[in-house]
């Protein structure tokens, strides 16, 4: 004959693993139940946006519409910006920080033969290895790109002509 511990136990342990598969149940039909609810909110936005977009009148146009001018807002560039492209009137001072650098560096050599990566990674106080030097060549690329150097000759940068 068992003891009552025992039956005990084992009936402890049986309400266990009923409770634990209840719980499970239960997680699932409550993310059911939130995933349902989102969609019946998305519906009845969609119910309600297209009810008062159909209720409104169409407003006629009194003049034929014109492009509004918007006046260029320079912002305050960061690092990991994207590289603008240039045009007349844009200074550096719209490049984030590290290009603003590399153009600088560039206008500011004499000779005007121009640099290699490596030469301008040292000027600027980089580290001679690969990882750097393919950074500065990478942003001088993009500087290219962007109309801010000219790549007359490959891997040797210059800073673009006044003229052009």
């Amino acid at each position: 004959m068992a003891s009552v511990m025992g039956l005990l136990e084992a009936r402890e342990t049986a309400a266990r693993v009923r409770v634990d598969e209840l719980r499970v149940k239960a997680d699932r039909v409550l993310a059911e139940l939130a995933e349902a609810e989102a969609v019946l909110e998305r519906r009845a936005i969609a119910l309600a946006e297209l009810a008062e977009a159909l209720a409104a009148p169409e407003p006629e146009p009194e003049e034929p519409l014109r492009p509004v001018p918007v006046p260029a807002v320079v912002k305050v560039p960061v690092a990991g910006a994207v590289v603008p492209v240039w045009r007349e009137g844009l200074t550096t001072e719209a490049l984030a920080p590290d290009y603003r650098r590399l153009v600088g560096m560039l206008e500011a050599e004499a000779g005007g033969a121009g640099l290699r990566a490596q030469e301008l990674a040292s000027r600027l106080g980089l580290e001679r290895v690969p990882a750097k030097v393919e950074g500065v060549r990478s942003k001088a690329k993009r500087l290219v790109e962007r109309g801010w150097l000219t790549e007359e000759r490959p891997g040797v940068f210059t800073p673009r002509r006044a003229n052009g």
